[in-house]
């Protein structure tokens, strides 16, 4: 059952967050909070003895809150404590981060993967007819695969959850990190794409975007094909041009140009010769 307390600041541990604590949204709660007070206590569980060093509490939800707590210069807080262990901690705070609407596609997929990381940390892997785990999931839940499960459990759609663990699985930790912020990292459909491309080039894309903030650019960078497609292109430009030239050209005009490109007529020749000629080599 769980507890409500008001407990100390210097009494609660920080662990490394899954979700990076933003400073701009720390501050606009602390405003919040001045106005309307703290509405939603942060969530917390018992820290075992052996923890070194040791404080009585471990946070599990409610970074941004007692974040803006301590910036209000505040030394105690409102805490929700359950009793939890570390797994079944990293657990609700991803749930309670999947249900806020601020969070971009990019940081969702993030999190619905550490979920299934952690649950199969603590419960053991689903697989079709594992029957080790009927007792955290149903048996048609089991057959149908984590993500019925997870979807069922955080209230997504099950596609919703495909789509996430497809990105997160798939996507480079540089390009990750790189989109993390960006508008690309709300892009759903995008991220997939990007997903879907060999970890080489996504590395290459990582650092393009990083130098022009433009995923369209940084694509055409890194688009070997499209580049080497281009350079032809361009190349037939310049062959139209010099052949509708050289027709154009009157007979000593086409001699200079001959002259200039340091080649020889060794005897007279009834016409002059093609561009084909010219660009082959031939006399």
């Amino acid at each position: 059952m769980a507890e409500f307390l008001t407990i100390a600041l210097a009494d609660i541990i920080v662990p490394e967050r899954l979700r990076i604590v933003e400073e701009d949204h720390a501050l606009a709660i602390s405003a919040s909070i001045v106005e309307h007070g703290l509405l939603n206590p942060i969530t917390v569980r018992r820290t075992p003895p052996a923890t070194k060093p040791f404080r009585p509490f471990t946070l599990i939800a409610g970074a941004h809150r007692l974040r803006a707590i301590a910036l209000l210069d505040e030394q105690q807080i409102e805490a929700t404590i359950v009793d939890a262990d570390k797994a079944e901690g990293q657990l609700i705070e991803i749930t309670e981060n999947l249900f806020r609407n601020e969070l971009s596609a990019l940081d969702r997929a993030m999190f619905v993967m550490s979920y299934r990381e952690i649950w199969e940390a603590k419960y053991g892997k689903v697989r079709p007819g594992n029957r080790a785990n009927i007792a955290q999931l149903m048996e048609d839940e089991a057959a149908a695969g984590f993500s019925k499960h997870i979807a069922d459990r955080l209230g997504l759609s099950r596609r919703s959850i495909v789509y996430a663990q497809q990105i997160a699985k798939s996507l480079a930790p540089d390009l990750r990190r790189t989109l993390r912020g960006t508008p690309v990292a709300d892009n759903q459909s995008q991220l997939l794409k990007l997903a879907a491309m060999e970890p080489a080039r996504q590395k290459k894309i990582a650092l393009a975007y990083s130098e022009k903030h433009n995923l369209g650019k940084a694509l055409a960078l890194t688009d070997d094909n499209a580049k080497a497609k281009e350079d032809h292109s361009a190349q037939d430009g310049f062959y139209d041009r010099l052949t509708a030239t050289w027709e154009r050209a009157d007979e000593k005009t086409k001699a200079r140009f001959l002259e200039h490109i340091g080649a020889s007529i060794e005897k007279p020749r009834e016409k002059l010769p093609s561009v084909s000629e010219i660009v082959g080599g031939g006399a």
